[in-house]
């Protein structure tokens, strides 16, 4: 990437200010340090802040988000959507849920703003109701991601927005010479995502890449 374009994403990922977004002090450093300690990589600030976006232009009331982490995706999401809105988070391991759980509560969100369910993601999102959805959310890099696109696409009302964070993968996407299993998958996924025809996509550079795609009516 050529020195200026190193510049501009840096200036990307800082032109909203993570500090502004709750009115507790530090909610999402802490979140971030929290996934840290638990081997998890939350979103960086670029995509947190698009995902806000995606989630309040569709006036999200119903949002799933595969893959809790330790809540930074989430509180995003959360603070992009409706005030009545409710997030349904999914994670197959406890711990994560546990952090996660603390960091809403930091966060001064409303008990029942945020459904934490702990299990298998396929599993899981199998059992959700069809067209219900405002935005889904996971993983470029999740196991079984291209399952779990299917499955958004069902979740998804009309209009509805896609959201799929780490797309770039450690800038590996673009890299002709990366040949790794991961790498290859995610550039299925993201082929899939292009060529669907239900689908309406846009790839982004921030965080680690974010590609979002609205369901046609």
């Amino acid at each position: 990437m050529a020195s200026g374009k190193v510049t501009s994403w840096a200036h990307g990922e800082e032109f909203v200010d993570e500090e502004s977004l709750f009115e507790t002090p530090g909610v999402l450093a802490r979140a971030r340090e929290r996934g840290s300690e638990l081997g998890v990589a939350p979103v960086l600030p670029g995509a947190g802040a698009l995902m806000r976006v995606l989630a309040a232009s569709v006036g999200a009331r119903s949002a799933v988000e595969i893959g809790t982490g330790a809540g930074v995706a989430s509180l995003y999401v959360l603070a992009g959507m409706h005030p009545d809105g409710v997030l349904t988070t999914i994670d197959p391991e406890v711990e994560n849920q546990r952090a996660a759980r603390e960091a809403f509560s930091e966060a001064g969100l409303r008990s029942g703003r945020a459904r934490t369910i702990a299990g298998s993601p396929r599993e899981v999102i199998g059992r959700l109701t069809d067209h219900a959805y405002d935005l889904v959310s996971f993983h470029a890099d999740a196991p079984h991601a291209r399952d779990l696109l299917t499955h958004a696409r069902r979740l998804l009302r009309p209009g509805g927005v896609l959201v799929i964070s780490q797309a770039l993968y450690h800038d590996r996407v673009a890299d002709p010479t990366a040949r790794d299993a991961t790498t290859q998958e995610v550039r299925a996924l993201l082929r899939e995502v292009q060529e669907a025809e239900d689908l309406i996509p846009a790839l982004s550079p921030s965080g680690d890449g974010v590609l979002a795609a609205v369901l046609r009516g």
